[in-house]
């Protein structure tokens, strides 16, 4: 089989990826949903965070919109929403880190992430995200690459969701890791359908996969190095976390945990 077969936008590839989009779609609205019905999310934080909810919850829409249109083969609309979506993706590396930095100052890091690592990890799973989103839009015109990496740029992003359901005080010191690593499930499925329906995998999934990887392993090796110190020890100086050990996990809240 050729690449050129791999490439055509048959209709059974719209649906799967339409139907993958919307349960990684209902991962995130399941996790945060989840929180807030436990009373463990409030609307009480501060405003950087709800900009930051609100960004990315268009994000998932606009994605989960963009899969049911090429679905429907509402390809024009899809076009047009797609530069919507460049330009929203901005939005989410500059609040992203933002919202990191903030919860790392004023020492919100959930408890069971250490705060040098959790600082310099997150926004590691952002410049993943934003490698695989930036090749989709570069191969556009080659629709299998386009479907398939836009998926991987999806998984990037699912760790938050996947955390908000996984049992993370029990998973600690890899809890971060565990949380993303969970969501391989999808190009996982996406390999074995490739698989039984095209003859063999696209190479799309497994450049997925090691960027999931990747960023990972950086994450860590970076926030337990001299140099995530550093970086640590200027981001907090002069505020409430200033002086505090970045490998010291936070002590839980009140109550059940």
């Amino acid at each position: 089989m050729t690449d050129a077969t791999l490439s055509l936008p048959v209709v059974d590839d719209r649906r799967f990826f339409r139907n993958m989009i919307t349960v990684m779609s209902l991962v995130i609205v399941a996790g945060f949903g989840a929180q807030l019905a436990l009373g463990r999310s409030s609307f009480n934080a501060p405003l950087i965070v709800h900009l930051h909810a609100v960004a990315y919850s268009a994000w998932v829409a606009i994605t989960l919109a963009q899969a049911w249109l090429v679905a429907g083969g509402n390809m024009a609309v899809h076009r047009r929403l797609g530069q919507a979506a460049v330009l929203w993706t901005i939005t989410l590396l500059i609040l992203g880190p933002m919202v990191t930095i903030a919860n790392v100052q004023s020492a919100r890091t959930p408890f069971f992430f250490q705060p040098q690592h959790f600082l310099i990890a997150n926004p590691m799973t952002l410049i993943g995200f934003a490698g695989l989103f930036g090749a989709a839009i570069y191969l556009r015109r080659q629709t299998d690459w386009h479907a398939r990496l836009h998926v991987g740029a999806f998984v990037l992003l699912l760790g938050p969701g996947f955390g908000r359901l996984l049992p993370m005080p029990l998973l600690a010191p890899y809890a971060f890791e565990a949380a993303g690593l969970v969501a391989v499930v999808f190009p996982i499925v996406g390999i074995l359908r490739d698989w039984r329906v095209h003859g063999r995998p696209h190479a799309a999934w497994f450049w997925s996969i090691g960027v999931l990887l990747f960023v990972l392993l950086l994450g860590r090796l970076l926030g337990f190095s001299a140099a995530g110190e550093a970086v640590y020890g200027a981001v907090t100086a002069g505020t409430a976390a200033a002086g505090s050990d970045g490998l010291a996990f936070p002590p839980p809240p009140p109550g059940p945990v």
